[in-house]
């Protein structure tokens, strides 16, 4: 049997606080799809760098060209202001040891915050577009804004498509398996998973990859 969750929000499910399903679709923490947590940068308008702990994303695309396709990014954000002033963005991914600094910079976002300095980054330039780059990141994908779309039409959040235009990747990660897979790599979100029997929450989780097989 399986149990079955259409649109309507559930009446009988219980957030994990009070603006979660304000914030989100009761579908997210049905499925609980787990997608890889990173640091979106770029240049608040007074000169000051941002960064923006995400996830909701994917990464793809054929022999033309590679893509971040990044999923609900909240339009009130500085990050979504300054990705459609300055048309490009750094994308970085941090290992598991970064997650409480990076929580620090979702704490400390002013307008005239250094955010890099709230997470204790190091910061550099990115090299084929105008945007700060975190030197701590194992791998940095410096992108060009391709495309924004309000996939609701509710002014609420958007999908922006950045094309990569150059990927940079510590020496210690570009060996193949090695450091990229396990703790010192990926990190993963994992949206609260709803108990669809009696509505109760979950808590989210951080998780990384840990291989099971080669294909």
């Amino acid at each position: 049997m399986k149990i079955e969750i259409g649109k309507d929000f559930p009446q009988y499910f219980i957030p994990s606080y009070p603006e979660e399903f304000e914030l989100f679709s009761h579908f997210e923490t049905t499925a609980g799809i787990p997608t890889v947590l990173f640091a979106i940068t770029t240049w608040k308008e007074n000169g000051k760098p941002n960064v923006c702990f995400h996830a909701w994303s994917c990464f793809h695309g054929d022999k033309t060209a590679f893509f971040a396709v990044m999923g609900n990014l909240y339009q009130h954000t500085h990050t979504y202001v300054n990705i459609q002033r300055e048309k490009c963005f750094c994308i970085n991914f941090l290992p598991l040891s970064y997650y409480d600094k990076l929580i620090d910079t979702i704490n400390q976002n002013a307008l005239e915050t250094d955010e890099f300095e709230v997470g204790n980054f190091t910061i550099s330039n990115a090299k084929t577009i105008h945007a700060p780059v975190i030197q701590e990141a194992f791998i940095n994908m410096e992108c060009t804004l391709k495309e924004i779309q309000d996939l609701s039409g509710a002014g609420i959040t958007a999908m922006i498509v950045g094309q990569i235009q150059q990927i940079s990747v510590d020496e210690k990660y570009a060996q193949g398996y090695k450091q990229r897979y396990g703790k010192e790599g990926f990190m993963m979100l994992i949206p609260a998973p709803q108990n669809l029997t009696t509505g109760e929450p979950n808590q989210s989780a951080v998780a990384t990859v840990n291989i099971e097989k080669y294909d």
